[in-house]
């Protein structure tokens, strides 16, 4: 099953996007006298109710991939059922914690000048605030235009509280997954790079995070894939294309750390709850690790696929 949270009002409406690409609003095709009519305002909402309330929701979906035309129409008639062009936010729109992975792929750590394997998963938190979906463009901040970059990931959406779980527990806290694009702004990294003294590696590290913080740097979506319907995740694939060009193409199962272990190691410090959010790393092939560098400029299109779940579309602006 797929989710999405469309962009009918200022927080939008949950809703699931069928087989055929159209896009169903839960509340209005609820049937009337059944469990259906529970339907909550927020995808996160649904994630809260757990196995249970996921449970109606593709019920409800199942129904409607099976409805006639005649039942169909009506749907349509009565704006339930809409287009695959129909607008949507991003899937969940109100995590209450973003935790970042990085240094998390053996390729992405050998591109960028030979960054030594870490001994345990390293991350960061990112801002609520950086969160977009599908199809919008990105603004390109105006005292960081230089050095925008693009880093293809999975997104892995949280559907039960998770705290100090073990590895092999954790994957039974997910409740599914996204495409993602953790955007980053390079232009301090140089200033590291080309430095004739050390630089703190305090300072270094934050120097590369804060570049990650902007409004709209955190685009995901356009779905999130239930991980009942996923089965393997390794076996996802990440592919990143800059204007039709293919620029990242790696397996999850290229991970340093699998998504079970990360979890754990994350969930020692943070609780998670329904509808929060762990990025896991990006593959090689970043702009920044290129020869000669690539960065990204207003007027961009940015693709990220995770082959089964769908593509996330952004567009740079000035």
């Amino acid at each position: 099953m797929k989710l999405v949270t469309i962009n009918n009002t200022t927080s939008g409406s949950p809703g699931a996007m069928l087989a055929s690409g159209d896009i169903l609003h839960l509340a209005k095709a609820a049937k009337a006298g059944t469990l259906e009519t529970w339907i909550p305002g927020s995808v996160r909402e649904i994630l809260e109710s757990g196995a249970d309330g996921l449970a109606v929701v593709k019920k409800l979906v199942k129904r409607v991939e099976a409805a006639s035309p005649a039942e169909l129409a009506q749907l349509r008639e009565a704006g339930a059922l809409t287009g695959a062009d129909t607008r949507l936010l991003t899937p969940v729109p109100n995590p209450r914690l973003i935790v970042a992975a990085g240094l998390a792929f053996e390729s992405h750590l050998a591109e960028m000048a030979g960054t030594p394997t870490p001994a345990k998963p390293t991350g960061f938190l990112k801002s609520v605030n950086s969160i977009v979906g599908s199809d919008v463009s990105i603004s390109v901040p105006p005292d960081a235009s230089g050095h925008i970059d693009y880093e293809g990931e999975l997104a892995v959406v949280f559907g039960k509280t998770c705290h100090r779980v073990s590895a092999a527990d954790a994957m039974s806290h997910v409740a599914g997954y996204m495409a993602a694009n953790d955007v980053s702004a390079r232009d301090w990294v140089k200033d590291v790079w080309e430095a004739k003294e050390a630089w703190p590696a305090r300072l270094t590290w934050e120097t590369n995070i804060m570049g990650k913080q902007f409004d709209t740097f955190t685009p995901m979506g356009p779905v999130l894939a239930t991980a009942d319907d996923i089965g393997d995740v390794t076996a996802l694939e990440i592919i990143t294309r800059l204007n039709g060009k293919e620029m990242q193409k790696a397996p999850i199962s290229d991970l340093i750390f699998t998504l079970a272990e990360t979890i754990a190691y994350f969930s020692k410090w943070y609780t998670f709850q329904p509808g929060d959010i762990l990025l896991t790393g990006t593959p090689a092939g970043v702009g920044v690790g290129r020869k000669p560098p690539v960065f990204m400029k207003a007027g961009d299109v940015i693709e990220i696929e995770v082959k089964g779940i769908g593509t996330l579309t952004i567009t740079l602006r000035a």
